[in-house]
């Protein structure tokens, strides 16, 4: 092989391909969430210490990313609708993880908490928050 004008060694390299999937790929988690209200021009948001807890670990998976609400201290404006739908998106859970709740942790009134969600194999989920 002939790189820049100079000539490299030929050698025999030995690749192991690792298949494991713990090791290849980055996975999330998924959460669709409905938010029912009857309050016209009402505002919402998300913190970002918003997290999912394994129920039986003392895991938590980071949320890394939000659509279609704004994080903390920002403000989001419903309008009219009857349900307002947002997309979290968080770091990926143990394989051993069976059920999680989904917990915004704050520091005043107002957080959500919903328990033991079962773990799918697709990693996506909705749920129902109550405002």
């Amino acid at each position: 092989m002939v790189t820049s004008g100079v000539e490299l060694p030929q050698t025999d390299i030995l690749t192991e391909v690792v298949t494991e999937t713990d090791f290849l790929e980055e996975s999330f988690v998924y959460v669709h969430c409905s938010l029912p209200h009857t309050e016209p021009g009402m505002l919402v948001r998300i913190w970002k210490t918003t997290y999912l807890h394994d129920c039986d670990s003392p895991a938590k998976a980071e949320l890394v990313h939000v659509e279609n609400i704004s994080y903390a201290p920002q403000w989001t404006l419903v309008g009219n609708a009857s349900t307002y739908s947002f997309l979290l998106i968080f770091s990926a859970l143990p394989k051993s993880c069976a059920r999680f709740d989904l917990v915004e942790e704050i520091s005043q009134p107002g957080g959500f908490h919903v328990n033991n969600i079962s773990r799918n194999k697709t990693d996506v989920y909705r749920v129902v928050l109550n405002g």
